[in-house]
């Protein structure tokens, strides 16, 4: 984050900050920490949003399959509704995300800049290995947001999007989307990672959120946790928790194979599929709500 912290310093924040000191407040240096979680709340926010934006409608109008939109489960209105949550979060997500930001720029995480340091092997095995413990730590966390004590209060507004398009990606509690997305800030602090790899990386997992939540099946690999396996996920409630993988779901008994109801792109615009399933939400979602409320 410091790369982008002093890019937008030197083209951008330098100006505003000294345009801000005539008008009478302090002059802020570039290493002051007011000034630092300030332009790391803009930053953070304004990325969150732009990747939200540009990614989701191009996944929605490029690969999204519009017939889903047909499902008696599509909510009216559902696009408007999954951007407004969406945007009403990011910015509690953000603000809750700046400390981790902070800790990275003021040089108390194991990022490094030089790759000689610890070399190309290194580099490319810290890639499987944030991939790797990010999904492990998601798995865990999203499966811990599905217990009776918080999903009725954190998690259940993400499951309002049983049939979900690409704008469902981010449609969060503002809590629950900042618990899923700590594992990517707490792992460099665990192990060291190229600074430039790991923008790309945190990048990356933002767009493959987004293509999780897009519908369109283009691998049946049952390694891969592809959009298919996290629809099962929306109609079935308790499968599927994880993140790039099925490794974790297949060790905690959680898996659920994508049937080929799930694959046939006809029955999706025939309103047959998730017939069955839906009559199945009906039923978890009445035994969820209730051991909410007895809570």
């Amino acid at each position: 984050m410091d790369y982008i912290l002093l890019i937008t310093d030197e083209y951008a924040f330098d100006k505003v900050y000294q345009t801000l000191s005539y008008v009478g407040l302090p002059i802020l240096g570039r290493h002051e920490l007011l000034r630092q979680f300030c332009s790391l709340m803009f930053i953070s926010c304004f990325g969150a949003y732009a990747i939200y934006m540009i990614f989701s409608t191009l996944s929605f109008y490029l690969l999204f399959d519009k017939r889903q939109m047909n499902h008696p489960r599509f909510l009216k209105n559902q696009i408007q509704l999954e951007i407004k949550m969406a945007t009403d979060s990011i910015p509690t997500m953000a603000l809750l995300t700046v400390p981790f930001f902070i800790f990275e720029v003021r040089g108390y995480s194991l990022l490094y800049e030089d790759v000689e340091e610890y070399g190309w092997a290194y580099l490319i095995f810290s890639i499987f290995l944030f991939l790797f413990l990010t999904d492990f730590g998601i798995y865990w966390i999203h499966r811990a947001l599905h217990h009776k004590s918080v999903y009725a209060t954190i998690h259940k507004p993400h499951h309002k999007w049983i049939v979900p398009t690409p704008f469902a990606s981010i449609a969060f509690h503002p809590i629950d989307g900042w618990a899923q997305s700590l594992p990517y800030h707490i792992c460099v602090f665990l192990f060291p990672m190229h600074k430039f790899l790991y923008l790309v990386l945190f990048m990356l997992v933002q767009i493959w959120s987004v293509l999780i939540h897009d519908g369109e099946y283009f691998t049946h690999d049952p390694l891969i946790n592809s959009a298919a396996h996290h629809t099962i996920h929306h109609l079935y409630f308790n499968y599927n928790y994880g993140q790039y993988l099925t490794l974790w779901d297949r060790i905690g008994g959680s898996y659920r194979k994508p049937n080929e109801e799930i694959y046939n792109i006809e029955l999706r615009g025939t309103k047959k599929v998730y017939s069955k399933q839906a009559e199945e939400v009906d039923t978890m979602v009445t035994a969820l709500d209730n051991k909410s409320k007895s809570c």
